[in-house]
C-alpha cells in the first residue's frame, strides 16, 4: 500500500509541478490524485471508520478552503470597484533605480494584506505605464514576484501557507509579525539592492498603454466608491485576525462576517446609484469571478496530503528526519529551496501533520526537550517553515503563484530568470534567514 501511494503522490506532484509544459490546469492533477489516495488506502486496509475520517479531514480542509473564498470574493470585489487604480495612480518616482524600491515596497507590504498573485498582477501590469522596454520589464516583475512572497510571508493573511498555519494555531498574529517583518524585510532588500544596479538611473517614462487597466473603471460621478470599497474591503481582511484573537472563533467566520457586511453595502449601493447597468457591482457576480481552480487545487492537494497522514507515511518521514538531520534550520532550509519546485502548499501541510504543535507536558517528556521546545506554538520551527516556504519559491520563476503570473502577463523566459534572478533570490533567502538566526540569538541571551 505505502509504495503504490507514495508513487501516486510522487507523480501527482511532478505533473502540478510541471503544469506551464503540460498546458494542463493543476488543480485536476490534485483531484485525481486525491481521489486514487484514498481509494487505494481504503481497499488495502478496509478500515470501518475510514468515512468518519475523511469527514474529519474534510472538515479541516474546508476551513481553509471557506477563509479563501471569502477573501478572494472580496479581493475581487475591491478590483471591480476600481479600488487598485487608486493605489496604481499614486505611485511617482524620480528615475528608474527609485521606481524598482518603490514598487519592490509598495508590493511588499500589498501582498501582506492581498494575496500575492493579485498584488503581482495590479504591479506588472503597471510596469506597461512606465517602461517601454521589456527586457527592462522583465528585471522590475522579477523584483515584484521576489516582494509578493517575501510580503506574504510575515502576514498571517498574506500567504496560503501563513493562514494555514495561522488558523490551525501553529503560529499567532503578532509574535508571527514580529519574528518575521525585518527578515522578510531583509529578503527583498538585498535582491532589490542587485537588481538596481542593472537599471540605469533614467527618468521613467509615461505610457499611454491601452492594456494597463486594472479592475473595472467607475464612471466619474460615482468615483467616490472606489475609495469607499477598498477601504472597507481592507478593513474587512485586517479585522479576521483582530476578530479570532477576541472571540477564539476561526478566522473563517470572521472573513464571512466581513464578506455579509460588504455584501449588505454593495447591494445598497447598487440599489442607490442603480449601477446595474453600468457596472457588475454585487458580491454575487463577484463570486461567479474568482478563481475556483485554484480553490479546487487546495481542496485536492490538502486531502491527499491528509491521505498520507491516515496512512502513517508522514509520521514515518517526521522521524526519519528528526533523526537524520535534527536541526530545524536544515530541515526549513531544504524544504524552501523545494517550494522553489514544487508548490508550497503540500510542503506545509505535510509539515503540518508531521510535526503536532508541542504542549508543555510533551516538551517535559520528550527525549531531548530543547528541540522539543522548536516545535511549541510560535516556536522557531514555525516561523522558519512559514519563511522558507513562503520566500524559498522565488528562486524559480515557476516556484510560486507570483511568478508564474509575471511569468505569463510579461512572457518571462524560465532560464532567463534562472540565470539572472534566482541568485539573488537565493541570496535574499539567505539574508533573511540570517535574521531569524539573529534575533533567536538574542532572544536566547
Amino acid at each position: 500500500m505505502i509504495p503504490l501511494m507514495l508513487t501516486i503522490f510522487v507523480a501527482g506532484y511532478l505533473m502540478i509541478a510541471f503544469e506551464h509544459m503540460f498546458k494542463i490546469n493543476k488543480a485536476t492533477f490534485a483531484l485525481i490524485m486525491c481521489g486514487l489516495l484514498w481509494a487505494v488506502y481504503s481497499v488495502s486496509t478496509h478500515d470501518p471508520n475510514l468515512s468518519s475520517e475523511l469527514v474529519v479531514a474534510l472538515g479541516d480542509t474546508c476551513e481553509i478552503v471557506v477563509f479563501l473564498i471569502g477573501a478572494m470574493t472580496i479581493v475581487e470585489l475591491i478590483d471591480r470597484y476600481g479600488g487598485f487604480n487608486i493605489i496604481v495612480h499614486r505611485i511617482h518616482a524620480g528615475n528608474k533605480r527609485s521606481l524598482m524600491w518603490v514598487l519592490a515596497f509598495v508590493t511588499f507590504f500589498m501582498s501582506s494584506i492581498l494575496d500575492n498573485m493579485t498584488s503581482t498582477i495590479i504591479m506588472v501590469m503597471m510596469l506597461r505605464r512606465m517602461l517601454a522596454d521589456q527586457k527592462e520589464r522583465w528585471m522590475f516583475a522579477g523584483v515584484i514576484v521576489i516582494a509578493a512572497n517575501s510580503g506574504g510571508a510575515w502576514s498571517p493573511i498574506g500567504d496560503i501557507t501563513t493562514i494555514m498555519l495561522w488558523m490551525k494555531n501553529y503560529v499567532s498574529s503578532i509574535d508571527l509579525i514580529l519574528n518575521l517583518l525585518v527578515p522578510c524585510i531583509a529578503s527583498v532588500i538585498v535582491p532589490c539592492a542587485i537588481a538596481s544596479r542593472y537599471i540605469k538611473p533614467q527618468p521613467v517614462e509615461q505610457l499611454n498603454a491601452q492594456d494597463t487597466r486594472i479592475g473595472y473603471e467607475i464612471s466619474k460621478e460615482h468615483r467616490g466608491l472606489s475609495k469607499l470599497i477598498l477601504v472597507c474591503g481592507v478593513a474587512g481582511l485586517l479585522l479576521v485576525p483582530v476578530f479570532k484573537a477576541t472571540t477564539g472563533l476561526p478566522p473563517y467566520m470572521g472573513i464571512l462576517i466581513s464578506l455579509g457586511f460588504l455584501w449588505l453595502l454593495t447591494e445598497l449601493i447598487v440599489v442607490h446609484y442603480q449601477l446595474d447597468g453600468k457596472m457588475e457591482g454585487r458580491i454575487s457576480q463577484s463570486l461567479r469571478a474568482i478563481d475556483m481552480s485554484t480553490i479546487l487545487f487546495f481542496l485536492g492537494i490538502l486531502l491527499a496530503v491528509g491521505a498520507l497522514q491516515q496512512a502513517g507515511i508522514l509520521n514515518t518521514m517526521a522521524t526519519w528526519l528528526n533523526e537524520s538531520l535534527h536541526e530545524p534550520y536544515t530541515i526549513n532550509g531544504i524544504i524552501g529551496i523545494l517550494s522553489s519546485i514544487v508548490d508550497n502548499v503540500p510542503l506545509v501541510a505535510a509539515c503540518m501533520n508531521m510535526y503536532p504543535v508541542a504542549s508543555d507536558a510533551m516538551v517535559a517528556a520528550a527525549s531531548d526537550p530543547t528541540y522539543m521546545q522548536y516545535f511549541v506554538e510560535d516556536g522557531l520551527f514555525w516561523h522558519l517553515l512559514t519563511f522558507c516556504a513562503g520566500v524559498g519559491g522565488s528562486m524559480l520563476i515557476i516556484g510560486s503563484a507570483a511568478g508564474v503570473v509575471a511569468m505569463g502577463i510579461e512572457k518571462i523566459p524560465f532560464m532567463w530568470y534562472l540565470k539572472r534572478f534566482s541568485w539573488m533570490a537565493l541570496s535574499g533567502y539567505l539574508a533573511g534567514i540570517a535574521f531569524i538566526w539573529l534575533e533567536t540569538l538574542v532572544i536566547e541571551i
